[in-house]
């Protein structure tokens, strides 16, 4: 949620209060940036039960009602709380809160204190689960790497995640909201929203207010050609796609930043625009890249698999040959011809590959289909002579071939497109 929106109120005292009310034998523990606005969470909920205990059907133990660590009477039940980096040792919990784990930008932008941010989180805040506890991360966003990004990069599907926008950007808003209206408008209205992007910058309005944190950009491309031009699931219902390729980074060589294997399948149409349409990038090894390459090529009827070759070229086809074997012989295949493998020898620099790609992009030639934030982050913040991330040259490879050979970028729409076409 954004700042000043209540979400502290709401996850850190009222909630809390009403878990013990309801499971009064059960642990909570609430961690926060700081040891004091823990504190400040933890004595609300104290004072609550001390005003309203009658009402509520709680009681503090005598002897153990102190802010930061109070006893429900009756029970081992009761609350703990401590600043993020703080020691816990000892005390367990069946739900765990962690509210605003990171201070301000400049936390958010070190390095040191996101790596002892995710250390904590590792070795002190899990370890302190109960084995059907629950945990609540509630935050704004700082950056694409604190630690509500992390998670979403790591373990997605763990997680049931609440995106709260100052301004709903999607038709599938978490509250039903319309597509521009403010999640609390007696409070902010539109007015009042745009008066504050106004004067917060573009970069701190989509991190700390609508929860896409955005790195710096670099020089190649400009947030504003992705996102001016991005497009949902829906509506490409409409759109008729003449040809589809999957395009795959192998990790290693000039292209291992992160270590991954990007993955990224892309359309065009008759019209001369591009579309990318997944990213399933990702750390893995040959046989799960081979796989994972192969199962999008299959789901999106893809006509080939582009393939860098500059580094084990030959290796890289024979391990898509074996994983489309392998998937043959399960019966996912469904009697389906394999895509043909197009390798890319990418001979020239990693600056005249990106820039023609680039050109279209800034001509809103190129649409993302959905968000693929760590793809639009790496491409955002890419300066040319830094190593390229594995999804962004997988994207490129892919585009590259759409656009057409030769370094042309027009659009192939001939007799051997509609080809491919029929064969799909």
């Amino acid at each position: 949620m954004p700042p000043r929106h209540g979400k502290s109120r709401r996850a850190a005292r009222w909630a809390p209060l009403w878990y013990l009310r309801r499971h009064p034998t059960h642990r909570l523990m609430i961690a926060a940036y700081s040891s004091d606005l823990a504190d400040d969470h933890g004595r609300w909920i104290r004072d609550a039960i001390l005003e309203y205990g009658p009402i509520l059907g709680l009681a503090l133990k005598p002897g153990a009602q102190a802010a930061n660590r109070f006893n429900i009477l009756g029970g081992d039940g009761g609350a703990v709380t401590a600043g993020v980096g703080g020691g816990l040792t000892g005390q367990g919990a069946d739900l765990a809160i962690v509210d605003d784990p990171i201070k301000d930008r400049v936390e958010a932008e070190s390095p040191k204190v996101r790596k002892r941010l995710w250390e904590w989180w590792e070795a002190v805040l899990l370890t302190r689960l109960e084995p059907s506890g629950s945990i609540i991360v509630i935050q704004t966003r700082w950056h694409e790497d604190d630690l509500a990004g992390r998670l979403l990069q790591s373990e997605r599907e763990r997680w049931n995640v609440i995106d709260l926008p100052a301004v709903a950007t999607k038709s599938d808003d978490a509250l039903g909201r319309e597509i521009g209206d403010p999640l609390w408008p007696l409070r902010y209205d539109a007015k009042a929203l745009a008066e504050i992007r106004r004067a917060v910058g573009e970069r701190v309005w989509w991190s700390l207010y609508q929860q896409r944190p955005r790195p710096e950009e670099g020089g190649v491309w400009e947030w504003a050609w992705i996102t001016d031009h991005r497009l949902s699931p829906l509506a490409m219902r409409g759109v008729d796609l003449t040809r589809i390729v999957v395009a795959v980074d192998p990790a290693g060589g000039e292209s291992a930043v992160g270590d991954e294997t990007g993955i990224v399948a892309a359309g065009c149409d008759a019209r001369g625009h591009l579309y990318v349409l997944e990213d399933r990038s990702g750390r893995r090894g040959a046989d799960a890249w081979g796989k994972e390459a192969c199962r999008l090529a299959l789901q999106l009827r893809a006509d080939c698999i582009v393939v860098e070759s500059n580094y084990g070229g030959d290796m890289s086809r024979q391990i898509l040959a074996q994983a489309w074997a392998s998937l043959e012989r399960a019966g996912e295949t469904r009697g389906v011809l394999m895509p043909a493998i197009r390798g890319v020898d990418a001979k020239v620099g990693k600056r005249l590959r990106a820039e023609p790609i680039a050109q279209l992009y800034e001509q809103g030639r190129v649409h993302h289909v959905g968000e693929w934030t760590t793809l639009e982050n790496q491409m955002a913040s890419w300066v040319a002579g830094m190593d390229s991330p594995d999804r962004m040259d997988a994207m490129v490879h892919g585009l590259t071939e759409l656009a057409g050979s030769g370094g042309s970028l027009a659009l192939q729409t001939g007799a051997d497109d509609q080809r491919l076409a029929g064969r799909r």
